[in-house]
C-alpha cells in the first residue's frame, strides 16, 4: 500500500485567496487509507504455445505527466488547465515508463499534487459547462444535497481510480466535505475538498498492477491496457467489461484490444512510446549556440518532435505499415521553419503539410530528421559519437561499455592537419582505449555528416570535402541515404523494438528468464510483417500481460 508523506506545511494550504486550515492531516489520512495492407486481426492469435513467464516484481507505477494530464482532460475536458511543475518520473532503463515503477512522489511532490488538484477543482468549479457534463445533479438543487454529492463522487472517483469506490472510501471522502462546508460555510467547498481527494489519493496517481494469485483483476487489466494503448485511463466500453468480469474472457478481450487499437486514441499510445524511446521530450531542453547556428529558433523543438511523431503515427497507425520503412521513408512532415532547414519547399504557408525528400537532397527517413540529429549532437558540432550510440542503443539495442577510467573521451580540436570530423576521428581512434567502443559508433556516425547539429546539410567542412561512407556491422554504406536502408535491414530491428515495446508495456526491464518470450514476440513481429500495431495487439493479448505480481525478481536481459 502506497500512502504519500506530507509536505512541510502539510496542515495549513493557501488556495484561492482563502486559508484552509485543519485539513491538511485529514486529507492525507483519507488519501492514504486505500490503496502495406493492413493485416487481418487473426494474425494477433498467438502462434502455438507461449513460453513460460519467469517470475518477477510487479505492483505499483506512479502515472507519467503525460499520463495524468490526459486523464483529468479525459474526465473533465481540455478546458481545464493543469500546472506544469508536477513531481517528475525519473527515467529508468532508458525509458520514463519504467522509471515509474521505481518511482515515489517526494515531499515537494505531495505539496504540488496537492495545489494541483484544489486548482484543477476550483476551475470544475467555476465553469457550468464542465459542471453540467460532469455532475450528475447539482447538491444546491437537490432535496438531499449529501445524497447527490456522493453521486458524483461515486462516478467521478471511479473514472479516475479506474475501479468502484468502497463503501468505507466514499464514507471518508463524504466526512471531509462535510467538514469543509460545515467550517467555511459554503457547499461548494464540500465538492472542492472531495474532488481534490480523488485527485490527490494514490489510487489515482499510482496505477495497481499487483494482482490477485499472481493475475491481474479485470479493473487492473483494463487499466493497464488503456495506459498501455492510449496512454490514458479506460473509456466507458472498457469500464463495462471490467465492472461484470468480462474482459477476462480471451474473445472479450481480443475483442477490446481490436477496438482500442483502431480507436484515435490508439495515437496517443503510439506517440508516448516513441516518444519515450526517442528521447523526444529532451528537445524542449537543447541548446545551440547561435552564432554558429543561425537557423537555430525557439520553435524549432516542437516542431522536429511534432515531425518524427507524425511520421512514425502515419507508418505504424495510418499505414499499418511495416515499421522498417521509417528509415527509408521520403515522405515527411514540416512546416516552413523545417522546410527552410532542409532546403525543401514548404508545402504550406502556415502550418504542418506532407512533404516529399527527393534523393538529389541526400535526407530520407528517421536519420534525416532534425529532431534526432540535432538531439544527438553538441551545442556547437555535429557528433559522429552520439549519433552512432543512438543507432546502437535505441534501434538496435546494443550496449556500448563506458569509457575506461582516465581515458579522455575528447576527440581533436579542427585543425590545418585535422580539417573534417572524419580525420580527428582516424587520430582519435589511434588510441587502442578508445577504439573498441568508437569503432561501434563512430563508423555509423561519420554517415550522418553531412548534417550538422542542427540537421543542415553541408557538403564540406572547414572548406574540406566530408567523406560520409561507413559501416554497420560489417556491411559498408556510402551516404546517410545509403544507412538509411541498411540500417532497416538489420536483423536486430525487430527483436530490439520487440524488447523495447515490451518493456514500455510492462513498465519494467524485462529480466533474463523472458528471453524466450521475446523471441516469441519478436517472431510473431516479423511474421506479421514488422507492423508494430500487431506487436502491440500480440504483447496485450500475452498471458505475461495479465500478470501480476510474481514470488521473486531475475536478473535484467540488458
Amino acid at each position: 500500500m502506497v500512502s504519500l508523506a506530507t509536505g512541510q506545511n502539510g496542515g495549513v494550504r493557501h488556495t484561492g485567496g482563502i486559508i484552509y486550515a485543519g485539513f491538511g492531516a485529514m486529507l492525507l489520512a483519507v488519501v492514504a487509507s486505500g490503496c502495406a495492407d493492413p493485416v487481418e486481426s487473426d494474425a494477433i492469435v498467438p502462434r502455438g504455445d507461449e513460453p513460460g513467464i519467469a517470475d518477477y516484481q510487479q505492483g505499483l507505477a506512479r502515472l507519467t505527466d503525460q499520463q495524468y494530464r490526459n486523464a483529468i482532460w479525459d474526465v473533465f475536458g481540455t478546458e481545464i488547465a493543469i500546472p506544469t511543475n508536477l513531481d517528475p518520473v525519473d527515467e529508468a532503463g532508458g525509458f520514463e515508463s519504467v522509471g515509474a515503477s521505481l518511482s515515489s512522489v517526494s515531499a515537494v511532490g505531495v505539496e504540488r499534487f496537492e495545489s494541483a488538484a484544489f486548482q484543477i477543482s476550483q476551475q470544475i468549479l467555476a465553469s457550468t459547462p464542465i459542471r453540467s457534463d460532469v455532475f450528475e445533479c447539482e447538491p444546491l438543487d437537490s432535496d438531499d444535497p449529501g445524497a447527490c454529492r456522493e453521486r458524483i463522487f461515486s462516478r467521478i472517483g471511479r473514472l479516475l481510480w479506474r475501479r468502484p469506490l468502497q463503501a468505507g472510501e466514499l464514507s471518508r471522502i463524504n466526512m471531509v466535505a462535510d467538514e469543509a462546508i460545515s467550517t467555511l460555510n459554503d457547499e461548494d467547498a464540500g465538492l472542492e475538498f472531495g474532488l481534490s481527494i480523488l485527485m490527490m489519493a494514490p489510487q489515482f496517481l499510482y496505477r495497481d498492477e499487483s494482482g490477485v494469485d499472481g493475475q491481474l483483476d479485470a479493473h487492473q487489466l483494463a487499466s493497464k491496457l488503456s495506459f498501455f494503448l492510449w496512454n490514458s485511463i479506460p473509456d466507458t466500453a472498457l469500464d463495462t467489461a471490467a465492472d461484470d468480469g468480462s474482459l477476462l474472457n480471451a474473445e472479450v478481450l481480443k475483442q477490446q484490444v481490436i477496438r482500442m487499437t483502431e480507436d484515435p486514441k490508439a495515437k496517443a499510445g503510439v506517440d508516448a512510446f516513441f516518444l519515450d524511446l526517442l528521447d523526444l521530450d529532451l528537445l524542449d531542453d537543447m541548446s545551440k549556440d547561435p552564432l554558429v547556428y543561425k537557423h537555430m529558433s525557439s520553435d524549432l523543438p516542437a516542431a522536429a518532435r511534432e515531425e518524427t511523431l507524425a511520421v512514425i503515427s502515419d507508418i505504424v497507425l495510418e499505414k499499418n505499415d511495416d515499421y522498417r520503412t521509417v528509415f527509408t521513408t521520403q515522405e515527411t512532415w514540416v512546416d516552413r521553419r523545417l522546410a527552410a532547414i532542409y532546403d525543401i519547399a514548404a508545402p504550406n504557408m502556415e502550418g504542418f503539410g506532407w512533404a516529399y525528400l527527393d534523393k538529389s537532397g541526400g535526407r530520407r527517413g528517421l536519420l534525416g530528421h532534425a529532431s534526432i540529429l540535432a538531439l544527438n549532437a553538441h551545442a556547437v558540432s555535429s557528433s559522429v559519437t552520439l549519433r552512432g550510440i543512438f543507432v546502437r542503443e535505441k534501434i538496435l539495442c546494443h550496449d556500448i561499455p563506458g569509457p575506461p577510467a582516465n581515458v579522455s573521451t575528447s576527440i581533436p580540436e579542427a585543425s590545418e592537419d585535422l580539417p573534417t570530423m572524419r580525420e580527428r576521428v582516424a587520430q582519435h581512434l589511434e588510441d587502442p582505449a578508445c577504439a573498441s567502443c568508437h569503432e561501434m559508433t563512430d563508423l555509423i556516425g561519420l554517415g550522418l555528416e553531412n548534417f550538422d547539429g542542427i540537421a543542415r546539410w553541408r557538403s564540406s567542412e572547414n572548406g574540406h570535402q566530408i567523406d560520409p561512407t561507413g559501416s554497420l556491422d560489417g556491411v559498408d554504406f556510402s551516404n546517410a541515404w545509403k544507412l538509411g536502408a541498411v540500417l532497416g535491414a538489420h536483423p536486430d530491428i525487430g527483436p530490439c523494438l520487440t524488447q523495447n515495446l515490451y518493456a514500455h508495456a510492462q513498465h519494467r526491464v524485462p529480466i533474463f528468464e523472458e528471453r524466450d518470450i521475446l523471441e516469441w514476440h519478436s517472431k510473431g513481429f516479423e511474421e506479421a510483417g514488422f507492423r508494430v500495431l500487431e506487436l502491440m495487439r500480440d504483447i496485450a493479448l500475452s498471458d505475461g500481460f495479465r500478470l501480476g505480481e510474481q514470488e521473486e525478481g531475475g536478473d535484467s536481459v540488458r
